[in-house]
């Protein structure tokens, strides 16, 4: 195993268990979950939303294969926790060491994921030879 192998199911499985506990949370509506979002001034059925589609988000990066599925979890999952950092800004709460760890754990898990779990590149070998070729034209 590599080192960028190990360090990808580390980021991984912590990104993983977070979240999923996270979503337990969520949708046993635990009390500081409930005091959190009434905080933030959004509605309490919005706890249960996000906790289903969390679980389902896990579940869709930790299982193999699904290249696609994996990459719109990931999106999900960076919309999610860029929100709830704007959220705790928007009301002065600076509060937000957590949201951040987990979007930095989380982008770290989509860049180091091995090509198996890959859908594609940013700039494909093809996107870049032609880049070149116009570039000495």
């Amino acid at each position: 195993m590599t080192a960028r192998s190990i360090s990808y199911w580390i980021t991984t499985a912590l990104f993983a268990l977070a979240l999923g506990a996270s979503a337990l949370g969520d949708l046993v509506l635990a009390p500081p979950i409930v005091e959190g979002i009434t905080a933030l001034g959004y509605p309490l059925y919005f706890v249960t939303i996000l906790g289903v589609w969390k679980a389902l988000g896990v579940l869709a990066i930790a299982a193999p294969g699904l290249p696609r599925l994996k990459e719109w979890a990931y999106a999900g999952f960076f919309f999610h926790l860029t929100g709830a950092i704007a959220s705790h800004l928007a009301i002065g709460d600076v509060a937000i060491a957590a949201p951040v760890v987990l979007l930095l754990l989380g982008v770290a898990s989509w860049a180091l994921r091995p090509e198996s779990r890959v859908l594609g590149r940013l700039a494909p070998e093809r996107v870049l030879a032609l880049r070149s070729e116009l570039a000495t034209s």
